[in-house]
């Protein structure tokens, strides 16, 4: 049952991105007909398709990860793909480090994961719950995963970004911001919901945090006069409430969050498509420009009308079923069904009055002077129809997502089996008056809208509604560090670079000692006369090197010093390192003398202050690192690593050297990359050697 169940949550949130995905190309072919750029925003769309494609059928928590990047690269492309926009290169840059930066909790957490279920298969993390809840890593764990997961799904404090993030073209709204890259968020938290549910630290985090999502972005949505940015914030609303159902145990509230998702994804994508017909005709999406609509624009009107219906929830929609679900699973949540059903109520009460708002005034409003437009091609309309269509035929009958795909998501999530009924009438109760109560709340909202727009547009600025301007001052501090930072450490002498550096090793091999326990010891009795007789070469070497003042001295140092080096590989059992090591020393002093007279002469001698601290620095990096070596020579040698590739040499290389085994395959991509250097290295000769003989010639 359980390979069932975990197929059918993946079919739920696949279909999804398939089917929506369809209109959507559809829908922009003619939306984007004879943009110059049409095969690369394609490129980007398809390439976020597999991002979420592998993100909802990840086995593995890794590659769960690596496709949720995915979606946040091509998202950062989509929504920047009106490059000669500034608003869109801001907005696709703060949609990339908001969910970026993200990204990284949630690398972390999925780590810690994966490391107390003992395993990065998904299905046996789902199944560790107990363990991985008893866990003493728990509570960072879960906090990371949610900081990944409320940052992608725009939760506060993250919402400010979905909102910015309507710079994009209206397809890249449709699709990403209201069926698909915003539900990998909500896909994760419910994915995740058996192994790190139902623990008092989950449920206080997410149902105040859905909550206050919920209620911010309906309170943001009625100010907006803009209709794709007004559905940006009811896309808010949706996902608090989302986050908010989700964050309980009760079979009841799961349902009611699954339902929501098909019925958010059908009329949210529908809307958006409406409005840029919309703005296609008529060249604006200001209410306070539009009206009449509906002579000009008769399929459209009946597509928004079917799609507003079922947001609003209104029987016999999709709609309607789901807000009658989240009120039965707000009244079912047992710590807090007052928060819940209030934030629910009250924001369900808006999405009412928007709903009516994108709906009425631009189609049966007043036409403005001079208003027209003609119905779009079929191309654009079939998507919206066809969608606000799907929420009047699965609200009309509800067996056709029941069965296979609500309850065995809602089985997946909670681990339990579970029974799901969805049916229009559920009797006189509770939930059904609170749908009349929103209704009236939404209908007294939207009659009384421009004295709330008006109070809302004066409050709003000193209200914490949005995190936009401490973003932007984030950003500038963070110049601010790095010019200061730049300023002060690459300041463009190569000797600072190379003081930071030393002085970094010095430090944390230091700390690190320190930290180690017990001081290491030098086993000065096993040294031989050979054996110092190289050290003291090299030494010699060093010191020479470092107090030359001429160029032919500072070479015979640094060749001797190589040499000394070279004679202790030789005598401590590594003559293959040795032979490198003097080939080299071979190879730069030849170099070096053929050039040697095209060299400048050494500058002025430092003065005294410096090449003490420099000599110290040198000290310090010596003793540090001989201390550093000595230290690791004492630890009891572990001979794990050894063994595996003499076990795993053969049945999995299908090589009996060891050393060439581990270079060609258990080192591949390493050494893949150092003959890629190589190779650079090699061309960017040839293309000097070429360009001498060209001067030469």
């Amino acid at each position: 049952m359980g390979v069932h169940v975990r197929r059918n949550t993946h079919l739920l949130f696949a279909l999804l991105v398939s089917g929506i995905g369809i209109f959507v190309v559809i829908y922009a072919s003619i939306y984007l007909r004879g943009q110059a750029l049409l095969p690369r925003f394609y490129f980007y769309l398809l390439l976020f398709m597999v991002g979420m494609f592998g993100l909802v059928l990840a086995a593995d928590l890794i590659a769960l990860f690596v496709f949720w990047e995915v979606t946040t690269i091509a998202s950062y492309l989509l929504v920047g793909f009106n490059h000669a926009s500034a608003a869109a290169r801001r907005s696709a840059l703060q949609a990339l480090l908001v969910t970026a930066l993200g990204g990284l909790c949630l690398l972390a957490g999925l780590i810690l994961l994966g490391n107390a279920a003992g395993s990065y298969a998904l299905g046996n993390v789902l199944q560790a719950g107990a363990q991985i809840r008893a866990d003493a890593l728990y509570t960072p764990t879960l906090l990371l995963i949610l900081a990944g997961a409320l940052t992608k799904s725009a939760q506060v404090p993250f919402h400010f970004w979905l909102p910015n993030a309507m710079a994009a073209p209206t397809p890249v709204s449709a699709y990403l911001h209201s069926a698909t890259m915003v539900k990998a968020g909500i896909y994760l938290i419910a994915r995740l919901h058996p192994a790190l549910g139902g623990t008092d630290l989950w449920e206080w985090t997410l149902t105040p945090v859905g909550a206050t999502t919920a209620v911010v972005g309906a309170i943001l949505a009625l100010r907006q006069t803009d209709l794709k940015l007004a559905l940006a914030y009811t896309t808010l609303v949706a996902l608090g409430t989302l986050t908010m159902f989700l964050g309980s145990d009760d079979s009841v509230a799961i349902a009611a969050a699954i339902t929501f998702v098909l019925v958010h994804a059908f009329y949210k994508a529908a809307l958006f498509m409406v409005v840029g017909i919309i703005d296609h005709a008529t060249g604006t999406r200001e209410l306070a420009q539009l009206g009449g609509l509906w002579r000009s624009l008769p399929v459209s009107f009946v597509a928004a009308l079917a799609a507003a219906v079922s947001m609003a929830g209104f029987p016999p929609f999709l709609g309607f079923i789901g807000k009658e679900l989240k009120y039965e699973g707000a009244l079912a949540v047992a710590s807090e069904p007052l928060l819940v059903a209030g934030a629910a109520v009250f924001a369900n009460a808006l999405m009412v009055t928007v709903a009516a708002t994108v709906v009425l005034k631009p189609f049966l409003g007043r036409p403005p002077p001079g208003a027209g437009g003609h119905e779009a091609p079929p191309g654009l309309w079939i998507g919206p129809l066809l969608l606000a269509g799907l929420g009047l035929a699965f609200g009309l009958n509800t067996g056709l997502i029941a069965d296979n795909l609500v309850q065995p998501a809602v089985t997946a999530i909670l681990g339990r089996p579970v029974i799901v009924e969805l049916k229009l009438w559920h009797g006189i109760n509770l939930p059904l008056l609170l749908s009349i109560a929103t209704f009236g709340l939404g209908v007294a909202a939207f009659l009384a809208q421009r004295r709330l727009r008006a109070l809302m547009s004066a409050l709003a600025p000193r209200l914490p509604l949005s995190a936009d301007r401490t973003w932007d001052r984030a950003i500038e501090y963070l110049k601010a560090i790095a010019a200061a930072q730049t300023h002060l450490l690459q300041r463009g002498v190569l000797s600072r670079y190379l003081t930071a550096v030393f002085a970094t090793l010095a430090l944390l091999l230091a700390f690190a000692l320190l930290r180690g326990g017990d001081a290491p010891t030098a086993d000065w009795p096993q040294l031989t006369i050979k054996a110092w007789a190289a050290m003291a070469l090299a030494l010699a070497g060093a010191l020479l090197a470092a107090a030359a003042q001429r160029p032919l001295a500072a070479i015979c140092g640094l060749g001797a010093l190589g040499v000394g080096l070279a004679l202790i590989y030789l005598f401590f059992g590594a003559p293959d390192v040795a032979i490198t090591q003097l080939l080299v020393e071979t190879l730069f002093l030849v170099m070096i003398a053929m050039t040697l007279h095209r060299l400048p002469l050494f500058p002025p001698p430092r003065r005294s202050a410096l090449r003490v601290g420099d000599a110290l620095l040198a000290a310090a990096v010596g003793c540090a690192v001989t201390a550093a070596l000595l230290f690791v020579l004492q630890q009891p040698f572990d001979p794990g690593t050894q063994d595996y590739f003499e076990r795993a040499a053969v049945p999995e290389a299908h090589g009996r050297n060891i050393v060439n085994v581990i270079l060609v395959d258990f080192r591949a991509l390493d050494t893949f990359g150092e003959i890629l250097v190589v190779f650079a290295a090699a061309v960017a000769a040839a293309v000097l050697l070429r360009g001498r003989r060209g001067l030469d010639g």
